[in-house]
């Protein structure tokens, strides 16, 4: 994010004026946090829209993933005839797209055509909401999200066409943290770090992660609506260097049996008056924390059922949750424990939680809302954490666990009164039919796992 709206501006201005842009890609991000938009001639974008916005079909608030209108909505359906909605640009978030030639990119919010109001089931809608609720009890929310992905030395075109079966990874043996096999990929990693520091997103390392061919490379903290737009433009510029050069990335939270799953870990601690809210003196176990701190995470803690599908979003997150995976299966937390759902790092002022509950396929503006949500909550009650976990969490049986299909967590959110009355009733019902949607169309296919399976010897 650079640093005004007006200052944006002008600085585009320049830029088309060198001829060094000449298109800007206006976008928003949809349920599944893709980025959808517009391409704009630059100098269209100054004359108008940076003004006065643009239009998009409200349909896309309603598709699958393959883009076709699901039925069932109220925010919009055939007999409402599927119209517009206004994206205005929020100019903050313009930056070049180095990844492009001669390109820039603003992120937008959707408002309703004729009262002008934010649309209240888009997720950058709901993000900014909960961040409303934070200022008004003086907090500035600092977050950051980690993400983790597969890359392949096949390009997506190639992929698709393999039934993405037999996909050779860009690594052959584990690299967690592992530098020679981290250089093999370096012409990859090496130039999507480059490209996201020159598009406004500072980055601060990479490294190997645990499966084959599997990766991360960490974007800096700030905060959250800012993080959130990071994570989505993070994911557009991987996969588009990835497809430039032939080559594809997946954040599946499971590509592959039997290979780590990949993760999306959320930090996140309150800031009031430039200093860490989190910090103080107050024992909880081996920390030193606020009230605050140990309010929050009670929470976000307590409310993790109420919000699973917001952390795990798809069929194939589930799959992520095994013992013994480096994937946390048990709701519980501790102090620098990878086993924990909940790990609570740092001290003093870098004192922080950190979520791992998350695959790498969460929508982050969602994901942000259902932690705010949940940790507010913990503040405005005065909740109380659970006793800190010491050990390996993955033992703890006696503990709750993490629902074990969307289906289950689809349920549990449509009869959950405290998301309910969090998000509103029309948001709350909305995202139900979406989570519902999407496990009914798996649960409708055919899989190729049924057709080896039942073939020929059942």
């Amino acid at each position: 994010m650079r640093e005004n709206a007006a200052g944006n501006l002008s600085w585009l201005a320049h830029k088309v004026n060198s001829g060094e842009i000449d298109t800007v890609l206006v976008g928003f991000p949809d349920h599944y946090g893709r980025l959808m938009g517009k391409r704009f001639e630059a100098e269209y974008f100054l004359e108008e829209v940076a003004q006065h916005g643009t239009h998009g079909c409200d349909y896309l608030l309603t598709t699958d993933m393959e883009m076709e209108p699901v039925q069932g909505y109220r925010f919009a359906n055939w007999e409402l005839g599927y119209g517009d909605f206004h994206l205005v640009p929020d100019l903050a978030t313009l930056r070049p797209a180095s990844w492009l030639e001669k390109s820039a990119l603003v992120l937008c919010d959707l408002e309703d055509e004729r009262t002008h109001r934010l649309i209240e089931v888009a997720p950058r809608t709901l993000l900014k909401r909960q961040l409303e609720r934070a200022r008004a009890l003086g907090y500035t929310v600092m977050a950051a999200s980690e993400l983790e992905y597969y890359l392949y030395r096949v390009s997506y075109r190639q992929a698709q066409q393999q039934g993405y079966a037999g996909l050779e990874p860009a690594g052959y043996y584990l690299e967690d943290y592992h530098l020679l096999q981290g250089t093999r990929e370096e012409p990859f990693t090496r130039t999507v770090r480059q490209h996201l520091k020159a598009s406004g997103i500072p980055v601060e390392n990479s490294k190997g992660e645990w499966g084959l061919g599997q990766h991360e490379v960490n974007v800096r903290y700030a905060e959250a609506l800012e993080m959130a737009d990071r994570h989505a433009i993070f994911k557009q510029c991987l996969k588009e260097v990835a497809d430039s050069m032939g080559l594809s990335v997946t954040f599946m939270a499971k590509p592959h049996h039997g290979q780590a799953g990949s993760s999306c870990h959320i930090h996140l601690s309150l800031w009031k008056d430039g200093q860490n809210a989190f910090a103080g003196e107050e024992e909880y176990g081996p920390v030193r924390g606020s009230r605050v701190f140990g309010q929050f995470l009670a929470g976000w803690i307590a409310h993790t059922p109420d919000f699973m599908p917001f952390y795990a979003p798809t069929v194939n997150s589930y799959k992520r949750y095994e013992d013994g995976s480096w994937a946390p299966t048990r709701l519980a937390w501790s102090y620098d424990n990878r086993t924990a759902g909940f790990r609570v790092v740092g001290r003093g002022a870098s004192l922080r939680i950190e979520c791992r509950i998350g695959g790498a396929d969460l929508n982050p503006y969602l994901a942000l809302t259902a932690a705010l949500a949940s940790g507010l909550d913990g503040l405005e009650q005065g909740l109380t954490p659970p006793a800190i976990f010491q050990g390996d969490i993955y033992q703890a049986r006696h503990l709750p666990r993490v629902p074990y299909t969307l289906g289950e967590a689809a349920e549990q959110f449509a009869a959950s009164a405290f998301a309910k009355a969090t998000l509103g009733e029309a948001a709350h019902e909305h995202y139900t039919h979406f989570f519902r949607s999407e496990w009914q169309a798996y649960n409708r296919a055919v899989t190729d796992w049924e057709r080896k399976r039942y073939y020929e010897r059942i």
